[in-house]
């Protein structure tokens, strides 16, 4: 795919909103809970970083009838971190906020060097046939390093040194990241609607079953490391909401690959739908009690 304004500026930029908005609700605080609750970390980051791939590649392999590009669409949402607005939709579902908070921002540090090697293992898997030409590790983790970690500390310098400006900020960025992140996916899908309608018959059931099995293993796995309701139900939260931002721009702007935009694109719709029940039933269950 060529490179356009919207490969090269539009989808790193809004990737760059959306991180940077993260950094202004984040405190040395969110550190600490590493330590304060180190086994709800480690269950939500091993759902998030080894499982939800894995989950991936599983479902791919039983549907072998996607094309090449859409398939590694997949592992790379797969390969994406926690989306800052599980955050918000942790918080809804009354579940830990403060820890989904922290696994995001985990979650986000540790893909610096795990999503190169997750998406290079994917081309060479699913388009060894046609010949791929991989992501280079360092240069692609200093991108993806540049467009999250950056703005993230960025948001946290201003949090620390500004709070006041912090808090005027915060619910803003907050509204902007939700908009920003809509018009991704719906750029994403304008920009080529014709291979979404023609794919998401193709996809749409693996998003789907993707999305479903994640947030079912990550609670259910939850629940039986003793974890409470909260915590499992915010790393089911965490595993289900991927960054789809990242995911596109991942396809977009490193990959040069409109093709391999239209699962991130899929899931995060999907995504959003499941939230919504997920939303719903908790303001219900929380109602009965």
């Amino acid at each position: 795919m060529a490179q356009t304004i919207i490969t090269t500026l539009f989808f790193p930029l809004s990737l760059g909103i959306i991180m940077l908005g993260m950094g202004l609700s984040l405190t040395i605080d969110d550190f600490k809970r590493i330590a304060i609750y180190p086994k709800a970390v480690a269950v939500g980051i091993f759902n998030q970083i080894i499982i939800l791939p894995i989950i991936a590649f599983i479902i791919l392999m039983l549907f072998p009838q996607q094309t090449p590009e859409l398939a590694v669409g997949i592992m790379i949402i797969a390969a994406c971190p926690g989306g800052p607005s599980s955050n918000l939709i942790s918080h809804i579902s009354k579940g830990d906020t403060a820890l989904s908070i922290t696994l995001t921002f985990l979650s986000s540090i540790i893909i610096i060097i795990t999503l190169p090697l997750i998406v290079n293992f994917s081309l060479q898997h699913f388009i060894k046939q046609e010949g791929f030409v991989p992501l280079p590790v360092f240069d692609t983790s200093l991108k993806v390093l540049l467009f999250t970690m950056v703005p993230v500390a960025i948001g946290m310098l201003i949090k620390t040194k500004a709070p006041s400006l912090s808090l005027k900020l915060d619910k803003p960025f907050k509204i902007l990241s939700g908009i920003v992140l809509v018009a991704v996916i719906a750029t994403a899908i304008i920009k080529d609607k014709k291979n979404v309608i023609e794919s998401f018959e193709q996809i749409g059931p693996v998003a789907l079953l993707l999305n479903i099995l994640t947030l079912l293993i990550a609670y259910y796995s939850s629940r039986m490391m003793k974890l409470n309701i909260a915590q499992s139900k915010t790393i089911a939260i965490e595993g289900g909401i991927q960054n789809a931002t990242l995911g596109i721009t991942v396809a977009a702007a490193f990959l040069h690959n409109s093709a391999m935009t239209v699962a991130p694109a899929i899931y995060g719709l999907i995504m959003f739908t499941s939230a919504g029940f997920i939303i719903g039933g908790s303001n219900i269950s929380f109602k009965k009690k």
